[in-house]
């Protein structure tokens, strides 16, 4: 766990298990002050949870509780080349050009692969980031070289945004595939 006061996911997940333990044996001893404590652990840890996820996307980076990161090149490029293709299809479609519009599907499908190759590197980047500076600043503090812990405490926050980033826009994706699968044809 990080020495600072970023959010984890599982320090949130440790107050919570902590808290409903508290919370039940101040059922089982008839303690409403350990049920109190352990319902506001219990809060005070979903809190934390939702804090350790929330993440705000701006066109080209991430931002979280974390800091911000550069989103990879790609996933710039491909939203880019999907907003192109759609326009180039809409164009063949008014023009009644069916070599316009096969060419903006194309283009289209290749800028959602592209876009998609760029999440898969974020994400894939942000875990090994994360991990590198869990380990990292777990040997720099057994060893009291305190600038190294730093430096990996860094490396896992913005490995955590990066993550953060892909893993909301993969979602934000796939709730759209959902919602239009919904609809009545």
């Amino acid at each position: 766990m990080s020495s600072n006061d970023n959010t984890s996911t599982l320090k949130s997940t440790i107050d919570s298990v902590t808290g409903a333990a508290q919370n039940v044996i101040g059922s089982i001893t008839g303690s409403n002050v350990d049920q109190t404590k352990g319902q506001a652990k219990q809060q005070k840890a979903d809190a934390e949870y939702d804090a350790s996820h929330a993440t705000a996307k701006i066109p080209g980076f991430t931002a979280s509780a974390s800091g911000v990161t550069k989103d990879d090149p790609d996933r710039a490029a491909g939203s880019y080349n999907q907003t192109m293709g759609s326009a180039k299809e809409a164009l063949g479609g008014l023009v009644g050009s069916e070599a316009l519009k096969a060419a903006g599907r194309n283009q289209n499908r290749e800028g959602q692969e592209q876009e998609a190759k760029g999440q898969v590197n974020d994400y894939v980047s942000g875990i090994s980031d994360r991990v590198t500076g869990t380990f990292g600043a777990a040997v720099a503090g057994i060893t009291g070289n305190q600038k190294a812990q730093a430096d990996y405490q860094q490396q896992h926050d913005s490995g955590k945004t990066q993550q953060r980033g892909a893993e909301h826009d993969i979602k934000k994706k796939a709730d759209a595939e959902y919602d239009a699968s919904q609809r009545p044809v």
